[in-house]
Formats: C-alpha cells, sequence, structure tokens
C-alpha cells in the first residue's frame, strides 16, 4: 500500500504546502511541522534581554543622578563662597540679629546645609537604590542562563529529531517512486518497507522529543509570568526608595530656601538706614542747606585781567568756501588780551563746551580797512594747534558788523592788538581785498618810482568792485611804503575813538 496520496509524487500541485501554526502548536497531521520550539526559547531569550536593558537603563538613570547630586553639592560650596564671610564694607551693616548681616549668616548656614544634603543624597542612591536594581539585574541575569540551558536546549534536540525523520521520509518517497518505475525490482536496503519501519522509529523519538521540549516551554512559560511579576515589583521598590532619599532632599532644600526668605522678609524696611543714620549723622548732608549757584563760586584767577575780552559780540563772516552762495553767517567773536580773535557758534557756556571754531592770532595778520560795516583780516586759523596750523595757508576772512559804527569798534580793537605794521587803509572790495599784502617792515626792493595810486574807487563803488588782484594789494602797500607813509597814519576812525559797551554790537572791556 502505497504511503502517498492519489497525486503522483514529483508533479506540481500534488501535495499541500504545510502551513506554520501560531502559538507554538504543533499540527497531528503533519509529520515534520513548520512550528520551531526554538522560535518560542528565542522570543522568551529576547524578553530577558529586554527586561535587563530596561533595568540597565534605570540604573544609568540612578547613577547620572548620584552624580549630579554630588556635582550640585561642589556647585552649592561654590555658591557658599559668593557670600564670604567677614562681609566687605560690612561695618556698614548692623551687626545685630535683624538686619542685612544677620540675614546673610542666614543664606550661610541654609546655603551650607543645601551642600550637604545633596552629598547624602547622593550617598544614599548608590548604598540603598543602586544595590536593588543590581540584584536584579543578576536574577535576569541567571534566568537567560536557565532558559539557555533548559528550554533552548530541548529546542535543538527537537529540531535534530525533525532532520532525521525528514531524511527518511525523502528516502521512501525516492524509493517509492523507483518501485513504481522498475516493477518492483529494489534493493534490499532501499526496501520502502524497511524506509516506512525506520520513519516509524524516528518519528516516535522525534514525538517524545517534541512533547518533552513542549512541557518545558509551558513550564518556562508559566514561570515567565510569575518572574516579571518580581521585576516589576522591584523595579517599584527602587523608585520609592529614589523617591524617598531624592524627595526628602527637595523638600528639606524647599524648608531652607523657605527659611532664607522668611529672614529676609522680617527685616525692617528702614532698620538699616536708621541705624546708619545714627552711626554716621556727621557725614550726612543737611537737606535743609542751600543748593550751590554759580554766582556764589570762586575760584583762583576768576578776575585775572587776561580772562576779559577786550572786545566781544556778534559778527557776520562769509564762509571762505561757499561765500558766494551761502554769504554772511552770525557768529560770536571775542578779541582777548593774548591777541586771538576767536569765534563761537553763541556766547552760552553751560549748554556745550565754548570751543572756538576759528582762532586768528592777530599779530601774525593783516588787517584791512572798514568799509560800509565791512572789514577783511587776513592770515592762519590757529584752532587746529601748531600742527595743524603748520600746514594752512593763508586766508583772507571778511567781517561784517550790525553798523558802521560797531565796525569802527571792532576794527579799532583789532587793529591795536594786530599792530601798526600789519593794518591796511584800503577799504575792502567785492572782487578783490586789499588784504592781500603780507607784513611789510620796509620798502621792498620792486618799489616802483612813480606816486602812488589814490584810492577812490572802492569809496566810490563799495562793493561793487573787481579789479585790483593780490599783486595790486601788494604794489599799493610798496608803494606806500617807499613813500614814507605809514599805513595806520590814514586810520578811518581816528585816535578819540573808543568801543562801547554793547554786547550784541560789540563790547570793548
Amino acid at each position: 500500500m502505497s504511503a502517498y496520496p492519489p497525486e503522483k509524487a514529483g508533479q506540481p500541485g500534488s501535495q499541500a504546502l504545510p502551513t506554520r501554526t501560531t502559538g507554538g502548536t504543533i499540527s497531528d497531521d503533519e509529520a515534520v511541522p513548520d512550528a520551531n520550539p526554538s522560535d518560542t526559547a528565542g522570543i522568551l531569550q529576547e524578553r530577558l534581554q529586554a527586561w535587563k536593558h530596561a533595568v540597565g537603563y534605570i540604573e544609568n538613570y540612578f547613577t547620572a543622578t548620584e552624580k549630579v547630586e554630588k556635582a550640585h553639592a561642589k556647585e552649592y560650596e561654590k555658591v557658599l563662597k559668593s557670600i564670604s564671610d567677614p562681609l566687605k564694607e560690612g561695618h556698614h551693616f548692623d551687626q545685630s540679629l535683624g538686619g542685612i548681616a544677620g540675614m546673610f549668616e542666614n543664606m550661610r548656614s541654609n546655603t551650607q546645609g543645601i551642600a550637604n544634603s545633596h552629598l547624602e543624597t547622593a550617598k544614599n542612591i548608590s548604598g540603598s537604590v543602586l544595590p536593588i536594581l543590581s540584584r536584579l539585574h543578576a536574577e535576569i541575569k541567571n534566568k537567560s542562563k536557565e532558559l539557555t540551558n533548559g528550554a533552548a536546549k530541548g529546542a535543538k534536540s527537537v529540531a535534530s529529531a525533525r532532520n532525521e525523520t525528514q531524511k527518511y521520509i525523502e528516502a521512501l518517497g525516492q524509493y517509492t517512486a523507483t518501485f513504481d518505475s522498475s516493477g518492483g525490482k529494489i534493493d534490499p536496503p532501499n526496501d520502502p518497507y524497511l524506509l516506512h519501519r525506520g520513519i516509524q522509529y524516528r518519528l516516535h523519538k522525534q514525538v517524545l522529543e517534541e512533547n518533552n521540549s513542549r512541557q518545558d516551554l509551558i513550564a518556562v512559560q508559566d514561570n515567565f509570568q510569575s518572574f516579571e511579576v518580581h521585576v516589576v515589583q522591584t523595579i517599584q521598590q527602587s523608585m520609592s526608595a529614589f523617591l524617598q532619599y531624592v524627595g526628602g532632599q527637595a523638600e528639606r532644600q524647599k524648608a531652607m530656601y523657605t527659611d532664607m526668605t522668611s529672614t529676609t522678609q522680617r527685616i525692617p524696611q528702614e532698620f538699616e538706614w536708621m541705624n546708619f543714620l545714627h552711626r554716621n549723622g556727621n557725614l550726612m548732608i543737611d537737606p535743609a542747606a542751600p543748593k550751590r549757584s554759580m554766582s556764589s563760586i570762586t575760584y583762583p584767577n576768576q578776575d585775572h585781567q587776561s580772562i576779559k575780552p577786550l572786545i566781544a559780540g556778534t559778527l557776520e563772516r562769509k564762509s571762505r568756501a561757499l561765500g558766494g552762495i551761502t554769504g554772511y553767517k552770525t557768529g560770536y567773536y571775542a578779541v582777548t588780551p593774548s591777541k586771538y580773535l576767536h569765534q563761537f557758534e553763541d556766547d552760552d557756556n553751560f549748554r556745550k563746551e565754548p570751543t572756538a571754531e576759528l582762532s586768528l592770532y592777530l599779530p601774525d595778520c593783516t588787517i584791512g580797512a572798514v568799509s560800509d560795516c565791512r572789514f577783511n583780516i587776513k592770515g592762519k586759523d590757529a584752532s587746529k594747534g601748531k600742527v595743524g596750523t603748520a600746514f594752512q595757508m593763508n586766508h583772507e576772512f571778511s567781517f561784517k558788523a550790525n553798523t558802521e559804527e560797531d565796525a569802527f569798534k571792532w576794527w579799532k580793537v583789532i587793529s591795536e592788538a594786530a599792530g601798526a605794521f600789519n593794518v591796511s587803509s584800503e577799504p575792502p572790495s567785492a572782487a578783490s581785498s586789499p588784504v592781500s599784502s603780507r607784513n611789510v617792515s620796509g620798502p621792498p626792493a620792486y618799489a616802483e618810482k612813480h606816486a602812488p595810486t589814490v584810492q577812490t574807487q572802492g569809496l566810490a563803488q563799495g562793493q561793487g568792485l573787481a579789479s585790483a588782484g593780490p599783486q595790486g594789494g601788494l604794489e599799493k602797500e610798496a608803494r606806500s611804503a617807499g613813500s614814507g607813509v605809514a599805513p595806520q597814519s590814514a586810520s578811518p576812525i581816528g585816535s578819540s575813538t573808543t568801543a562801547t559797551g554793547e554786547t550784541g554790537k560789540g563790547t570793548a572791556l
């Protein structure tokens, strides 16, 4: 009787493909089922690894917390050093309790307590919490070894028995086909009858191994439930111990901070100030004393003759670069006893630093005559210092007073400060100024022999001329010098003219 079904062996679709059952159940109608006991043992082994790693994570967390607590203890030692004892300038505070000095003493005491509490918590974690997890870790490792030596070894025996059975089943299929094709002639060892009996023997042995392995795995599964309950209970125990130490430390730290805050809040707000006034009343300012004023302040040399200007007031000056476009700009000017003509934006000494925008050293300048409230001065701006002045060129500055009378007052004071040789009697013109000549102390070598030119054009046309240039000014001065006429002899204001004390129009002091 053939052991095969009606379909021919080896033909497609002759046998249904085996299917793997779920849940580790072995089918009764298959000689070599696909369900492998090692799969059950493997997943249980993998679950133990998962628990071992989970416990390891908790151990790492507790270990890291222990290190943090130790670090906190060291950091709070640094915090304690920040409020050193004795307190700097501590004599300013009342040393009795209830004040700032007592507050700092309380802060030092509580901060030291916080540092000690962190150190104590670290010791409790390492000595009481971590050993619980270490023991649990060892139990999981032992359980893994037990599974490997028991159920896993039985699964290997089942796999070996199934391989032997599978070999005989394949041999039976091969030689039954040979029997059909050869008409029943076959070698004795390969007789299908003998092979079938060999399959029965090995299949019986395989079933015994499978049943033994199944019982072992069932026992392991049942034991796993109770073991995992033990694992969870141990983890809960470790967390409770951890909370006891860490939570207790947090409560103590909160109590210490609360004590520091309460001590600070109990300080009367005027306690320190009233005691300070009591100790240092002789050094405090009397609120009833009058305020200081500029009029009552004196200082050395505030009445020295060199600080009083010879004349001061407002003038208008034409810009050197943009004079033809912007015209004249008003400024505050002063001639000092040091023979400087200083220009300022205004006469305010308090709003901003009164820095001179222009400074002309009059003895080094050439002064032009007055014409229609205007006069010119040619020289170098000395406001930039010696270095800045050394690289500057001579420039001609055109000034304008409010009235011709004021112009004469300014011209007289400026001329006296400049000196007789630096004053020209020719009035300024629109095109060029007679102040273009340099300081002349004697007749120049190029003086001409013909009679000097009489100035009529400038007096008749005022500012409307545009004829003589700088060279013409030099020739006129040279002619005057050659004829023996003093440059200041024709002063337009005369020797009896004096400056008035009006601030807006020019003040001679």
